[in-house]
């Protein structure tokens, strides 16, 4: 069985992020959406709500797919969570030529402790490749439409939070 690890923080989860998860899957028997506790972010939803965003994105293309979907929270080396979770490769999301500097940099250190996970880069479809989970935040929390850039029920649990 193959297994593939999607990490990041995913507040929200954004259509890029679908996108990523959609392709990844056609990739792998069981995709790892690994949910970064990262403090120093200060996310604007809890670890659980994440999770549950996830979970219930995720619901449908698991079916569609085949693949199995599962959501893991982590805190430690993305290398140690790959371990733990059994992946032997990292699904990493590209929006931008500015993004391939730093995961490059991740891959190298991710290789020098661990040379048996491999990574490969996604290419978000063209029309979801500028959507960040930041500036999704930025746009709803000033009143603009979010439409565009996460499903409908994302976008309640902002308007919600931001109300």
């Amino acid at each position: 069985m193959r297994i593939g690890l999607y990490p990041g923080t995913f507040d929200p989860i954004t259509l890029g992020h679908s996108d990523i998860i959609r392709r990844a899957c056609s990739l792998v028997d069981r995709l790892v959406i690994g949910v970064a506790i990262n403090r120093d972010k200060g996310p604007l939803f809890s670890l659980e709500e994440r999770t549950a965003m996830i979970e219930a994105e995720c619901a449908q293309v698991s079916a569609e797919s085949g693949c199995e979907i599962l959501v893991h929270p982590f805190e430690n080396l993305l290398i140690h969570c790959a371990r733990d979770v059994g992946a032997t490769v990292i699904i990493r999301g590209l929006r931008a030529v500015a993004d391939f500097e730093y995961e490059y940099q991740m891959v190298g250190m991710n290789r020098a402790m661990d040379n048996s996970v491999e990574t490969v880069f996604l290419m978000a479809e063209a029309q979801h490749q500028a959507i960040a989970s930041k500036l999704v935040k930025e746009i709803a929390r000033l009143g603009g439409d979010v439409s565009k850039f996460v499903t409908p029920p994302v976008k309640a649990a902002l308007l919600e939070r931001l109300g």
